[in-house]
């Protein structure tokens, strides 16, 4: 009997660790339904700074290494003395933003025995001068460039005379984009 009585009181009153963990459990409980309703309404924002640079850019380029301009036979007319070969098989290529360039020519041959013409064919942009003869002072090739890329095709022409005689000129030549 008294075991029936000490089972039924023991259900009924529990040990106060008992109920101390039980009331730790609840506040945790709550604690995490307030605190999860907290967070969920709170939004955190966070920034920074990107600043984007743009330097002045100036890019050439030749589409073609070497040219070889080869005056022979088949290129001469009995009875004169000029003979002369084109070639317009190269492409100047080009980028700039900046406005009011130009685009330079000039050769490193300070005394050829031989003369080269150049000329730029249809530009895409700016505004071609006349054929000019290659010289070791640049020359306008191309003016009034604005912010664009570009391209022309160029035409080379070697001239030679029978009474100069054989022999070869070989021509580093130097583009440049520059203002006007």
């Amino acid at each position: 009997m008294w075991n029936a009585i000490f089972k039924s009181n023991c259900m009924k009153f529990k040990p106060p660790y008992i109920r101390i963990f039980n009331l730790q459990l609840f506040a945790l409980f709550l604690s995490l339904i307030f605190h999860s309703s907290t967070f969920a309404q709170t939004y955190g924002t966070s920034n920074h700074l990107v600043t984007v640079v743009v330097q002045p850019v100036t890019i050439i380029q030749v589409s073609v290494g070497t040219i070889n301009l080869n005056i022979s036979g088949a290129n001469a007319i009995a009875g004169q003395d000029q003979m002369s070969i084109t070639d317009q098989s190269c492409t100047l290529l080009w980028g700039t933003n900046s406005s009011l360039k130009k685009i330079t020519i000039k050769t490193d041959l300070v005394a050829p025995l031989y003369t080269v013409k150049v000329v730029a064919l249809s530009p895409t942009a700016g505004l071609a001068a006349s054929e000019l003869t290659l010289s070791t002072t640049g020359q306008d090739l191309l003016t009034n460039i604005g912010r664009t890329s570009g391209s022309s095709n160029l035409r080379y022409t070697g001239i030679a005379y029978a009474s100069q005689g054989i022999g070869t000129d070989s021509h580093v030549l130097t583009f440049t984009i520059q203002s006007q």
